[in-house]
């Protein structure tokens, strides 16, 4: 007869969690199929291994879940950064002291999202090709080496002559963190989902997989059509209006 006890069940909901945030990664890097391929792995291997124990066909299931996890880590390395990441920043005591805490600089940060949105909406009247990244817990210190360093204060009139078609920068992405206008010129990873619209360029495919491999906000302006749009989270949000990208980018400064 099966027992069946409390650490069955702790057992099973802690498989079921690491499955999730599998689930998770895979759906953000695009690669979901794959984590269905692994999904049926696991269950050859339970069934082969565990229940029915046939320990031939379980002990080959056996190598390659252990040569595949090796692999896995591998090539979503920077995926997996960013889901420990995002787990352990819920429980970092700042964020709790935060909400106690009187906020001196609430101005400052709404006059900087505005100086984006404005220079986003102006840019996207004039059909200026540009790409934003807004760090937010993760650090992009990697990403801004590839480009020119800035370090300058977030106003208009500097992002918009950055993006300027004459300019030796505007092909790159910009970087702001920490209130700052970090660099220029940057070189991001591209994105490799096949579900991108064919229509979209290079700008998107940059955008959204910086999305996916770390948790900053991407804001794009597309040269051909003007549009606006967000990359969040392994996400793409097209024709994304001015108070949405206030409230977008209030969340990340």
């Amino acid at each position: 007869m099966i027992q069946f006890g409390i650490k069955d069940i702790i057992d099973i909901l802690i498989v079921a969690v690491m499955l999730y945030y599998l689930y998770r990664l895979m759906k953000s890097s695009g690669t979901l199929s794959l984590f269905y391929g692994v999904l049926a792995f696991i269950v050859i291997w339970v069934l082969a291994y565990e229940i029915f124990d046939m320990r031939l066909t379980g002990t080959i299931v056996d190598k390659f879940m252990s040569i595949g996890l090796i692999v896995l880590v591998i090539l979503f390395q920077d995926q997996i950064k960013r889901v420990l990441t995002d787990i352990g920043a819920h429980g970092n005591l700042s964020n709790v002291m935060k909400i106690f805490k009187h906020e001196k600089n609430n101005e400052r940060e709404h006059a900087e999202v505005m100086s984006i949105v404005y220079a986003c909406m102006s840019m996207s009247k004039s059909k200026t090709g540009a790409l934003i990244v807004v760090q937010r817990k993760m650090p992009l210190a990697d990403f801004e080496k590839t480009g020119d360093m800035i370090d300058a204060d977030i106003n208009v009139r500097l992002i918009e002559n950055i993006f300027f078609k004459n300019s030796p920068l505007h092909d790159g992405a910009m970087i702001i963190a920490g209130h700052r206008i970090k660099a220029a010129g940057c070189i991001l990873p591209v994105s490799h989902d096949m579900n991108i619209p064919k229509n979209l360029g290079l700008r998107h495919r940059a955008a959204l997989g910086m999305s996916q491999v770390t948790d900053a906000i991407c804001v794009i302006v597309s040269e051909e059509t003007g549009g606006i749009s967000v990359a969040q989270e392994g996400k793409l949000k097209l024709k994304v209006s001015a108070p949405d990208l206030e409230h977008v980018l209030s969340n990340a400064i």
